[in-house]
């Protein structure tokens, strides 16, 4: 049996907290260097609607498969499944950035999601077994709190700047390079796990990412079509059914992937609640204000890109200074007070329009938002 990975001399451990950081950085950077480029993107041939399934094929695969990806670790050895999920991300990261269609570049975001669904988890696995409880996961979980939350905002500048000086299909491309180093660092310095005999809730899997894409689909079609089209009604009906049937499942089968038991934690529940709340709010953001900075007041993605900086700048160093703050205040004073900030930043920004002023309307509730993501990503990840 390998030894446990917290026995690691501390040149190993500090280089698979690179490994992790650098992987999960790239995988939440993808979910949000599209969005400066979605104006160009549009192009391929999307409505104004179904350019949604752009983030939507990504975000669904990722959150569908993620507790599948999870539990893969468990059963085939966490390096094993780190190392198919990075290969998985990083070929359809290739197949995104040659997409000539609609359907081809839809198709290539699930594979995607999918791969970054396989390997994210084993990210924040492989943190908390290689350092103890204390002060070193502590930073170790605050950094990875901060590349969550600056990940998201390097995103939409990276996006921009790439948009607007080369192509989007470069903010992809750039993946290939940077996944096939991964793929060499983690051969030469993650130790495989031991495997823990069980079997895969396929059934939780497909059922609950089926059901959320169904209802997605109704949700966003009818935006198009209207509340009372038969399609929207029905994908919204199979949705909620395909949704009751995964907790059905959960319920009866003998090794759910998501144990409704946690469930019974109020802290863990009011932590997965707040962060889906949290998140879904960030993902508006991005998508409609990259939009409204694009085409209703004229800016290139370049200019998209870099109007984001106020946010970006404010995040990190908000962030790098959680576990200080952590020590003084407590993870459940500093989650309030991230939360709280945000939703002000969110409701400010909710006031822009197409005469407004963007170091007002923009630029200053971008820093209050990035401010909020820095203080609640970690507490988040920590509660959760």
């Amino acid at each position: 049996m390998n030894p446990p990975a917290s026995s690691a001399p501390p040149v190993r451990r500090n280089a698979i907290l690179a490994i992790c950081l650098t992987a999960y950085l790239m995988i939440i950077i993808d979910n949000s260097v599209i969005f400066t480029g979605l104006p160009v993107i549009k192009g391929l041939g999307f409505s104004d609607t179904s350019l949604s399934w752009v983030q939507n094929a990504y975000t669904l695969a990722f959150g569908g498969l993620l507790l599948l990806g999870a539990r893969s670790g468990d059963v085939f050895g966490r390096r094993r499944v780190f190392l198919l999920g990075i290969g998985l991300f990083t070929a359809s990261s290739l197949a995104v950035g040659l997409a000539q269609s609609p359907g081809w570049l839809i198709v290539a975001r699930a594979f995607q999601g999918t791969g970054s669904a396989v390997a994210a988890p084993a990210t924040l696995a492989l943190l908390t077994s290689t350092f103890g409880e204390g002060t070193e996961r502590t930073r170790a979980l605050a950094l990875y709190g901060a590349t969550a939350g600056g990940g998201a905002a390097i995103g939409l500048v990276l996006g921009g700047v790439i948009t607007g000086l080369i192509s989007w299909r470069y903010g992809f491309f750039i993946n290939v390079p940077i996944g096939a180093a991964l793929l060499l660092a983690i051969r030469h310095n993650v130790v495989e796990t031991p495997r823990r005999p069980g079997r895969l809730d396929a059934i939780g899997a497909l059922t609950s990412t089926a059901g959320m894409t169904a209802l997605v689909y109704g949700i966003v079609r009818a935006a198009e079509s209207g509340w009372g089209d038969v399609i929207s009604s029905a994908s919204l009906a199979a949705g909620l059914s395909l949704l009751a049937l995964f907790v059905l499942n959960e319920r009866r089968v003998a090794e759910p992937i998501t144990p409704l038991r946690l469930f019974a934690s109020r802290e863990r529940s009011g932590a997965y609640l707040a962060r889906m709340l949290f998140v879904g709010a960030m993902f508006g953001f991005f998508f409609f204000t990259t939009q409204l900075l694009q085409d209703v007041y004229g800016l290139s993605p370049l200019q998209a890109g870099l109007a984001f900086l106020p946010m970006t700048l404010v995040n990190f160093p908000v962030a790098l200074a959680v576990p200080r703050l952590t020590g003084r205040f407590g993870n459940q004073r500093l989650l309030a007070a991230g939360l709280t900030v945000t939703a002000l930043g969110m409701a400010w920004l909710s006031r822009a329009g197409a005469e407004s002023d963007y170091a007002s309307a923009l630029a200053l509730p971008m820093m209050l938002i990035g401010f909020g993501q820095g203080l609640a990503f970690a507490p988040l990840t920590a509660a959760g």
